[in-house]
C-alpha cells in the first residue's frame, strides 16, 4: 500500500525490489551474466533496470570513508562515483561509491562508466582485488530534499541507507558505496553463515 496525502491509500502495483547481499557479487553470477550486481538481481525479479553515472571524480573523501579504505581524509585519496539506478523507469536509489586513487589512477574507474562485461567488479578482479567478502551497515532515515526530489518519493518515506565495504581475498578494503534506497521499494535478503 501507497499513502498519497489528500487522495487516500493504493495498492502497490509492483512488489518491492529486493537486494539479495550475498548472490549479488558472486563471481559465478557475473562470469555468467555479464551483468552489473544491480542489472542481475532486476533481470530475476522480471524487472527493467536502467543506471546512469551521474558524477564521477577525484575528491578528499569523507572521514568514515577515508577509515574504512586506509586512505588520506586530508587529500583527493578517492574516486567518488555518483550512480542512480531506476526499475521500470522507476528511481529506485542512488550508490555513490569511492574507489582508492592507488587503485582507480589511470583506469576506467576513474574516468567513465564503460566497464565492460562484469561491470565494475570484474575491473576490480582484474586489477587483484577480487570481491570476497562484504561489510554491509543498514540504517532508517528521512531523506534530504535532493534525495526526495530524485528518488520521487512520497511523503514521508523514509530511505534505507547501506553502507557496503568490499574487501578482497586478503581482507583488505577496497571500495566503500553508501546505497540509498527508496524504504517503499526496496527490500533487503541477506543469507550467511552463523559464527560458531
Amino acid at each position: 500500500m501507497t499513502a498519497h496525502h489528500g487522495k487516500g491509500v493504493f495498492v502497490r502495483s509492483k512488489p518491492r525490489l529486493m537486494r539479495f547481499g550475498q548472490w549479488r557479487y558472486s563471481r559465478k553470477l557475473r562470469e555468467e551474466t555479464g551483468l552489473s550486481p544491480f542489472h542481475a538481481e532486476l533481470a530475476a525479479q522480471d524487472r527493467v533496470p536502467n543506471a546512469f553515472l551521474k558524477e564521477i571524480g577525484r575528491v578528499v573523501p569523507p572521514s568514515e570513508v577515508a577509515e574504512r579504505l586506509g586512505v588520506s581524509a586530508g587529500e583527493p585519496s578517492v574516486v567518488r562515483r555518483e550512480n542512480w539506478y531506476f526499475a521500470d523507469d522507476e528511481p529506485m536509489q542512488v550508490g555513490v561509491t569511492y574507489v582508492p586513487w592507488s587503485i582507480a589512477e589511470g583506469t576506467e574507474l576513474a574516468q567513465g562508466d564503460n566497464l565492460g562485461k562484469g561491470d565494475l567488479y570484474a575491473r576490480f578482479a582484474e586489477l587483484g582485488h577480487e570481491i570476497t567478502y562484504t561489510r554491509e551497515e543498514v540504517m532508517a532515515r528521512m531523506p534530504t530534499l535532493d534525495e526526495a526530489n530524485g528518488l520521487r518519493l512520497p511523503e514521508g518515506v523514509p530511505v534505507l541507507v547501506v553502507l557496503h565495504t568490499g574487501l578482497d581475498q586478503d581482507r583488505r578494503p577496497f571500495e566503500v558505496t553508501q546505497f540509498t534506497m527508496r524504504a517503499d521499494y526496496s527490500g533487503l535478503d541477506y543469507t550467511m553463515k552463523v559464527d560458531e
